[in-house]
């Protein structure tokens, strides 16, 4: 007997022996079969859907949760868009705060303010406390004295002012949030990824570097899934700052391994290590993206992350440790040093379904394409972005450079896996918004970036179902409707496929289901 029926629905299954069908069936979490071989099957529970669309749960390759969720908690300057007005905000956190707390201020951007904030500003609106203004690019933020005097001797910094390897040396100096904190972080970002469809993602980077809250960040990830409070399933990036070397036997070709504070329980089907997170640049929003000529208005082209034969060790490193490589490189300068990378680690030791992934690929030359194609690696783009933050990004690039920004057809045409994702909380996190730009290429203004980079609806669905889960690995069980598969599900109030494209962000999520089970949207369908 069936646990649920759905039925009279428009059901795209992404599985190419059977692309479209009206009902499924679902028994323990698992998708049973569509139309014919389940007709005849009772079921304890039976819905009609009344014409909506059914897909296969949105898959988002590239999050921050933990991020996601201490951001919205976090004194937000968003909406200010004077200098003044920022401060203003600043003093009024740093009023409600003990001396001895940090302020953390989120969503910084010095675009709007035509120049960044100093290092004496915070001081006098923070009363000499310790204030952290990150960047919303997560890739820079400003500082005061008080958090200056904390970092090593030598940090680089512009009044106050750290991008890239400053900012890691910043967040190590904040760290570490409580596994409580990050916990509750982490269920909130989770809950919202429901809301908009999403049934899984990976966590993109936790552990070190950049992006991290805690050296035993992953500890918040299993207490919250424990506790029943991880509703979606998840891959965790571990940050390749945790590479060490190891003792092991030479033939093995494993010389370097992490510490995370692993404990009994960890990898299943809800929670498991994914890929090891590598950075090789910046970010567009802050300059420090890595191009191979000067941002267009700008005297420099951005910055890598490391010496590039240092950023080629740890990634040939982590190759040969068997692990599956997500390289972060937006600028084209970056691309190429995570490609040589790349191919230099397979000329080494081989690995044919290594399925290693470049984060971003933000900008990427069309003599890349090919050489991108032959390494193997997923594109993992953020199509967002450019909805976003586009006419910006465009005006960096100039009119040559433009074209290049976040492909879609080129990627296509040259074989190159695609996945979709968020990069959450930087941009809006909703697929549909995202899957609409694919589609249009138009920014928020109506602007249109790289028309001929435009790919069909059904290929930007594809990225964020069965191509995301590719990327992670999940393609075996999620990704698509099929027997056996887990029914990971989102029910829209329209068809993708069938209203205009101008249209397609603005569907509503009816419901979503994880292991069959509604997980948002269970009173719109009369499953309460």
């Amino acid at each position: 007997m069936l646990d649920l029926r759905l039925t009279n629905g428009i059901i795209h299954t992404m599985n190419p022996d059977r692309p479209y069908a009206h009902a499924l069936g679902i028994w323990r979490g698992q998708l049973v079969g569509v139309d014919e071989a389940i007709t005849g099957l009772p079921a304890h529970h039976e819905v009609n859907l009344a014409g909506a669309t059914v897909l296969p749960g949105f898959i988002d390759a590239h999050v921050h949760l933990a991020w996601t969720g201490l951001a919205a908690r976090a004194t937000s300057v968003a909406p200010c868009r004077e200098v003044d007005a920022v401060l203003a905000v600043i003093h009024q956190a740093a009023q409600r705060a003990r001396p001895a707390d940090w302020v953390d201020v989120a969503d910084y951007d010095q675009r709007p303010l035509g120049r960044d904030l100093t290092a004496a500003e915070l001081d006098t609106a923070g009363g000499g406390r310790k204030v952290l203004v990150a960047h919303r690019s997560g890739h820079s933020c400003v500082v005061s004295t008080a958090v200056l005097d904390l970092l090593p001797a030598g940090t680089r910094h512009r009044h106050g002012v750290l991008s890239e390897s400053g900012m890691a040396a910043v967040r190590a100096a904040r760290m570490p949030y409580s596994l409580r904190e990050l916990t509750d972080a982490i269920e909130t970002a989770a809950r919202g990824c429901l809301t908009e469809g999403i049934t899984a993602a990976a966590e993109a980077g936790i552990g070190g570097g950049l992006i991290a809250h805690s050296a035993i960040e992953l500890a918040a990830y299993q207490r919250a899934r424990d506790a029943h409070r991880l509703p979606l399933r998840m891959r965790l990036m571990v940050a390749a700052d945790l590479l060490r070397e190891v003792a092991a036997h030479p033939d093995d070709g494993l010389q370097h391994g992490i510490d995370l504070g692993l404990r009994t329980g960890l990898g299943d089907d809800w929670l498991a290590i994914g890929a090891l997170k590598v950075f090789t640049d910046g970010g567009m929003m802050p300059r420090t993206a890595a191009l191979s000529a000067p941002y267009t208005g700008l005297d420099h082209s951005g910055e890598l992350f490391a010496d590039p034969a240092e950023l080629t060790s740890t990634i040939v490193a982590g190759h040969l440790a068997d692990w599956q490589l997500a390289i972060h490189a937006i600028g084209d300068r970056a691309v190429d040093v995570a490609l040589e990378a790349l191919a230099t680690a397979q000329r080494l030791r081989p690995r044919p379904d290594a399925r290693h992934r470049i984060e971003h690929a933000g900008l990427v030359r069309p003599d890349q394409l090919p050489r991108f194609a032959r390494c193997g690696a997923t594109a993992v783009i953020q199509p967002a972005f450019l909805w976003s933050f586009g006419d910006d990004y465009a005006a960096l690039m100039g009119p040559g450079r433009a074209e290049w920004l976040y492909r879609g057809r080129a990627f296509h045409a040259h074989g190159i896996p695609l996945a979709g994702s968020s990069d959450r909380p930087v941009t809006i996190g909703a697929p549909l918004r995202a899957i609409q730009f694919m589609v249009e290429r138009r920014s928020h203004s109506g602007q249109v970036i790289g028309a001929g980079e435009a790919i069909t609806v059904d290929e930007a669905l594809r990225a964020y179902t069965i191509g995301a889960a590719r990327a992670c690995r999940w393609e075996k069980t999620l990704g698509s409707i099929a027997p056996g598969k887990h029914a990971d599900l989102v029910v829209l109030a329209d068809d993708p496929y069938r209203v205009p494209p101008a249209r397609i962000g603005g569907i509503e999520v009816v419901a979503t289901f994880c292991a069959g089970e509604p997980v948002h949207g269970a009173a719109a369908l009369e499953l309460g």
